[in-house]
């Protein structure tokens, strides 16, 4: 399995349709994931993993959610090893 170290090296992913029909994909979510950065080893499988590319990274490498791309399917939160991807309820 590759292992990226740093954001920078990620490979390009082009971005998948914004929305679907005018309408976001979280429109419909009822769960979101919440990712703890305490607890993240910056791993990238969630990145990796993620079937609506909804998950970008910030300045310090650390993984985060676009909530207008999310439809809260709960990939990244299964294969997060550390456990730090909490899916919560929406509301």
């Amino acid at each position: 399995m590759t292992r990226y170290v740093a954001a920078a090296e990620l490979p390009p992913v082009p971005l998948g349709r914004e929305s679907t029909e005018g309408r976001a994909k979280s429109s419909w979510r009822t769960y979101r994931p919440v990712i703890d950065h305490r607890t993240c080893t910056r791993c990238n499988l969630c990145w990796k993993f993620c079937p609506d590319v909804a998950i970008i990274f910030d300045g310090s490498g650390y993984p985060v959610v676009r909530d207008d791309l999310c439809k809260g399917c709960g990939i990244c939160a299964e294969v997060c090893v550390p456990k730090a991807i909490a899916m919560v309820r929406e509301g």
